[in-house]
């Protein structure tokens, strides 16, 4: 290792001036200030602004700001893989209640027009069965009336 390169370790002195919090800690700062610390040394001091002691995040009191419903969004996209009902609100819960029941009413009643066109369609069938029972029972008789003319004829 090449000599007198690399910056001197330390214990340095840092101050939290927002919360007045005060941390030893080893670093290579290079500061002018000297501060006498409660143990009676002296060490190298710099003041802070914001450290962990202060900062909404490592604190707990960061806010999640909730721009245009993202956060929103994202609870309820993601939640539908876990628990459908627990994430909707009771009036979505109504309203999904009552499409579908009236989706059941459409489907009820399409099945029975379905049912009442198959009736109708069964009843035209019958009916053309008859009329052909019908016409070729007539034809049989006027085929028998021929045959017995003929017959009546030869004698």
């Amino acid at each position: 290792m090449k000599k007198d390169i690399h910056p001197e370790y330390r214990e340095v002195l840092f101050h939290d001036t927002s919360v007045d919090e005060y941390f030893i800690i080893r670093s290579t700062l290079a500061t002018d200030q000297t501060k006498e610390w409660e143990d009676g040394k002296t060490y190298p001091y710099c003041p802070l602004d914001v450290s962990s002691a202060s900062h909404p995040f490592y604190t707990g009191q960061q806010k999640i700001i909730d721009t245009g419903g993202r956060v929103e969004r994202f609870k309820k996209r993601f939640s539908k893989k876990t628990n459908k009902s627990a994430s909707k609100p009771v009036e979505e819960i109504e309203k999904t209640e009552v499409v579908e029941e009236k989706a059941a009413e459409v489907v009820e009643e399409k099945a029975a027009k379905k049912d009442s066109k198959k009736a109708k369609k069964l009843e035209e069938i019958e009916k053309t069965e008859v009329v052909e029972e019908k016409a070729a029972e007539v034809v049989e008789e006027k085929a028998a009336k021929k045959d017995s003319k003929k017959a009546k004829k030869k004698d």
